[in-house]
C-alpha cells in the first residue's frame, strides 16, 4: 500500500514551499492565489529507526534510503490545489479540489500562523489562524454533509416492504470515503442517535457527518512560519484552546527546512531531514552565518523544522500506520543485500495481512510467519507491531 498524504490549505500560506521542502521538487512558489493549479505528486519520506543494527547489518535500501541509522521511507505527497470559501459547492477549483482531496489517506493542512494572510490568501496583519482551521473543517463538514443527506434519500427511497438498514445506504453512498457499513454503525451509535434518520435533526445530522469526517478524513495541523514570534504567540493561544483537542499541531518552518536541505547538498552544512542540528561544514559569509544561525536557534527550540515532524505525525499519529521490515529467520542474505525493504502498513496488520501485501501467490500459499528478532513461529492471525522483523514461510 502506497500511502498518500494530501497537503492542503488556501492560497499563500507556504503550502508549495512546504511541498517543496518536502519533496525537494520545484513546484512554483509564490504569495498569490492559484500558484499551484493541478495536483503536484511528489515522494516525500518519513523516518523509522532501521532494523540492520538490531541485528549487526547494514542495510541495503531497494527504496529510499538509510542514514545514521535512520531509515528514510517513501510516502507519496499530494499538494492539492483550490481550497477558497464555497470550494464545497464547486466554487474556484472547488470540484477538482474535492476529487483530488478524497484520494488523500490524511491530510496535513498548512496554516500561517504568523497571521499575514487573510482568508482569500491576500497580504494583511492580525488575520486569527484559527479561522483558517474553522474554514477548512467546515468546508470538509458540508462536503460530508450534501453526500450524507444523498444516502439518508436514498434510504428513503426504498421499496416498501425491504428491510432497511441505514448503515448499509448511508456506507454505500459514502463509500468513496472508505467506510463500511459495520463502521457506519458505530458511528451513528456513538452519536447517540437511533437507526432511524426520521428522528435526526439538522444539528444532529450535521454533526454526525462532522464525525464520519474526522475519522476517515484525519487531519495534523502544520503550524506555518513558526519562525516568527508572532506565530509563536499565535500558536500557544491555540493550542491551549480546549475547541482545537480534536487536532494534531506541529510547529514548522518550511522555509527553514528548504534552506537547510540545500545548504546540505551544496555540502554548507551537514543536515538530515527532520534533525534538530546541523553542522556548518564549510566557510560562508557573515550573512549566510547569521541566517543559518537564526535557523539553528529554531529548530533547536521546536526539535526540527517541524516538516518531517507533520508527515510523521499524519502516518503514524494519525493513522496509526506501523513498518514492517522483511527478514530472514537463519541470517541467510539476499545476494542483493540486506534489510532491502521496509513497508509502512495499516495497524493491526497480521502475518497474513503482510503476506498479501508482498504478493498474492505469498499470502494464498501462506504457511506462518518468523518473528526474526526472536525466532519465534507466528500464526497467520498474529497481530504485527512497529519495526517487527518478519520472515514469511509459503508454499508459492
Amino acid at each position: 500500500m502506497s500511502y498518500k498524504i494530501g497537503l492542503v490549505g488556501k492560497p499563500s500560506v507556504g503550502k508549495s514551499s512546504f511541498f517543496n521542502a518536502a519533496t525537494m521538487n520545484d513546484v512554483p512558489e509564490g504569495a498569490y492565489p492559484f500558484t499551484t493549479i493541478d495536483p503536484s505528486i511528489g515522494e516525500a519520506y518519513v523516518r523509522v529507526d532501521c532494523a540492520a543494527p538490531d541485528f549487526d547489518e547494514t542495510c541495503t535500501p531497494n527504496v529510499g534510503f538509510c542514514t545514521h541509522g535512520t531509515r528514510y521511507v517513501p510516502a507519496k505527497l499530494v499538494d492539492v490545489a483550490g481550497l477558497i470559501p464555497g470550494a464545497h459547492e464547486g466554487k474556484g477549483l472547488g470540484n477538482q479540489f474535492l476529487t483530488d482531496l478524497n484520494e488523500a489517506d490524511v491530510l496535513v493542512h498548512v496554516v500561517d500562523f504568523s497571521g499575514e494572510t487573510d482568508i482569500e490568501g491576500e497580504a494583511t496583519e492580525g488575520h486569527d489562524p484559527r479561522d483558517d482551521i474553522d474554514f477548512l473543517e467546515n468546508e470538509l463538514d458540508m462536503w460530508y454533509l450534501e453526500i450524507l443527506e444523498k444516502g439518508i434519500e436514498r434510504y428513503q427511497g426504498g421499496y416498501d416492504g425491504d428491510e432497511k438498514h441505514i448503515e448499509e445506504d448511508l456506507a454505500e453512498q459514502m463509500s468513496a470515503f472508505k467506510i463500511d457499513k459495520d463502521r457506519m454503525k458505530q458511528v451513528i451509535l456513538a452519536e447517540g442517535l437511533e437507526l432511524d434518520p426520521e428522528t435526526w435533526d439538522d444539528a444532529e445530522r450535521e454533526s454526525l457527518a462532522r464525525e464520519i469526517r474526522k475519522r476517515t478524513k484525519p487531519m495534523v495541523i502544520a503550524a506555518n512560519k513558526m519562525d516568527k514570534p508572532v506565530a509563536q504567540e499565535n500558536y500557544e493561544e491555540i493550542t491551549a484552546d480546549p475547541d482545537y483537542d480534536h487536532l494534531t499541531f506541529v510547529p514548522a518552518s518550511a522555509h527553514a527546512e528548504k534552506a537547510l536541505k540545500n545548504a546540505d547538498e551544496a555540502d554548507v552544512v551537514d543536515y538530515d531531514a527532520g534533525d534538530s542540528s546541523f553542522e556548518i561544514v564549510d566557510d560562508v559569509s557573515e550573512e549566510q552565518e547569521a541566517g543559518l544561525e537564526q535557523i539553528r536557534t529554531f529548530v533547536e527550540a521546536y526539535d526540527g523544522t517541524g516538516v518531517q515532524a507533520a508527515l510523521e505525525a499524519a502516518l503514524f499519529d494519525e493513522l496509526g500506520c506501523i513498518a514492517i521490515f522483511p527478514g530472514s529467520a537463519n541470517g541467510k542474505k539476499d545476494e542483493k543485500g540486506v534489510f532491502r525493504d521496509c513497508f509502512i502498513l495499516p495497524e493491526e496488520s497480521t502475518t497474513e495481512d503482510f503476506a498479501y501485501h508482498l504478493h498474492s501467490d505469498i499470502g494464498d500459499g501462506l504457511l506462518h510467519g518468523i518473528d526474526c528478532r526472536s525466532g519465534r513461529q507466528i500464526g497467520s492471525g498474529h497481530e504485527l507491531g512497529h519495526r517487527d522483523v518478519v520472515e514469511i514461510l509459503t508454499t508459492n
